[in-house]
């Protein structure tokens, strides 16, 4: 059974996915995943189900022995490298249900700095 505090996520997340625009494979989809532990951001062509690319701090040396704010503004920065070698320039977000705030704000924020445009 989830707590309310999942719930009230769930709850959110359906509202933002209503507000942004489905991801296409010219525009995708960047949803943000977070964790207690971890950071994970995926760039998805909701069209066809597909994900184009992602990154994680799971991926990145070093990124255990930093701050989580740091690292999450390692994979923002990650993502943007793999999305514009992919040749994807423009990006809807999706935050998932998550606060602008702290690591997710530090994740678009270094995506910005990369090269990406959202």
């Amino acid at each position: 059974m989830k707590n309310k505090k999942e719930l009230r996520r769930i709850q959110i997340k359906k509202r933002v996915r209503g507000s942004i625009s489905r991801g296409t494979a010219a525009r995708p989809r960047m949803s943000v995943f977070r964790s207690n532990k971890e950071i994970y951001v995926q760039l998805i062509d909701d069209i066809n189900g597909r994900t184009l690319a992602s990154a994680s701090s799971r991926s990145i040396e070093g990124a255990g022995s930093v701050p989580k704010i740091e690292q999450a503004k390692m994979v923002g920065k990650k993502a943007a490298e793999v999305a514009l070698a992919a040749g994807i320039q423009t990006v809807t977000f999706d935050r998932n249900g998550y606060l602008y705030h702290g690591r997710v704000k530090a994740l678009a924020d270094a995506a910005r700095e990369g090269g990406l445009k959202f």
